[in-house]
């Protein structure tokens, strides 16, 4: 009976003592690794803190808008291609980062109209499409173009999500329209570029119906999303209100149309949601119009002193964007003050040099 009690106090000592072994040796091993791995640690810290913006960017709608209104601000400032470079990272995952990376494209294609920006553009427009495509609400049977004639769907069941991704694909769209147009100077072209007008014109007025009857429960998207519809609709007006008569009348007769001042009046109710992602884009509208389509379409309703108001607080925040100083010599030239004109688009020329062609606008 003694040789058992003492055979089994050897077993529990022996147990024991490979168990301070194993924690002793687990110990070592952890500080080694902590040692050699530290190097390792700070190399991938990078690398897995962009993995969680890209995630956010991904998951986070608002995370994109305002990484997307920071990119805007460097392209006011003239950053054009540290604003790409800031954008591509998160162009196949999400709809802003895409749809902005594709504006800015188009932007570079119509001011250079080098065939290499324009294809460049119809790539970013197409990736653009396909990548709302795979956020927009998803067709069924109870909300297709047929049934929505009969009965107004449920937006309340749309996410903000969707409600974006709807907004971002009439504006990809619209820009894939409009740089057709670029690329083949033919009839063919014009074609397929108003097809696709029409069907960005369908989408913009379901976006209006979204903002209109949808209750919104976060006021920052509903303000982004609102920027977008009043930026679009606006637009549309003001485009086809100031075609040819007989061009107009057609375009009525397909489905499309144009009131002037409506056109105005929205883009100005969307200038005023300064801290929006379209908001500025907006003033720069209001300003082209005002500064250079209303004479040069022989309009004569351009008010030079309401495009100053506009473009006193955008110029306050960029006062070097060269586009920003371009309007404000277009109204010092229409109001005769030639010296001032004159300076302000010698400092327009000068103020950037990654787009050179664009000097031939000014």
């Amino acid at each position: 009976m003694k040789d058992a009690v003492e055979t089994m106090n050897e077993s529990k000592r022996n147990k024991s003592e490979k168990k301070a072994a194993s924690v002793v040796l687990s110990t070592y091993r952890s500080i080694a690794d902590d040692f050699n791995c530290s190097d390792k640690e700070d190399e991938t810290f990078e690398d897995a803190k962009e993995n969680i913006i890209m995630a956010s960017f991904e998951t986070d709608l608002l995370a994109s808008l305002e990484e997307c209104c920071s990119v805007l601000h460097l392209f006011l400032n003239n950053k054009f291609q540290e604003s790409k470079d800031r954008l591509l990272p998160w162009v196949d995952t999400s709809v802003y980062h895409s749809i902005s990376y594709g504006a800015i494209s188009f932007l570079q294609a119509i001011m250079t109209c080098n065939p290499v920006d324009i294809d460049d553009s119809v790539e970013a427009l197409k990736r653009s499409i396909d990548v709302c495509n795979r956020f927009r609400r998803k067709s069924t049977l109870s909300n297709n173009s047929v049934t929505k004639i009969v009965k107004r769907p449920n937006y309340n069941t749309y996410t903000d999500e969707e409600c974006h991704a709807e907004l971002c694909y009439a504006e990809s769209l619209l820009l894939r329209a409009l740089v057709s147009f670029l690329q083949e100077e033919n009839l063919i072209g014009f074609i397929k570029g108003g097809l696709k007008i029409r069907n960005c014109y369908i989408t913009y007025k379901e976006c209006a119906e979204i903002l209109e009857n949808r209750k919104w429960t976060n006021c920052v998207s509903k303000m982004h999303f609102e920027s977008g519809v009043l930026l679009g609709i606006g637009t549309f007006n003001l485009v086809i209100s100031i075609l040819p008569t007989r061009v107009l009348r057609l375009l009525e007769f397909i489905g499309f149309s144009g009131n002037r001042d409506i056109g105005l009046q929205k883009l100005a109710d969307g200038h005023k949601l300064s801290h929006s992602l379209r908001g500025p884009l907006c003033s720069l509208s209001l300003l082209l119009y005002h500064t250079v389509l209303a004479f040069a379409l022989g309009k004569g309703d351009g008010d030079t002193e309401y495009a100053r108001t506009v473009l006193e607080p955008v110029l306050k925040s960029h006062p070097k964007g060269v586009v920003l100083i371009y309007f404000a010599g277009r109204i010092e030239q229409v109001q005769g003050n030639w010296h001032k004109a004159i300076t302000c688009f010698t400092e327009s020329i000068a103020a950037q040099e990654e787009w050179r062609d664009r000097k031939s606008v000014v």
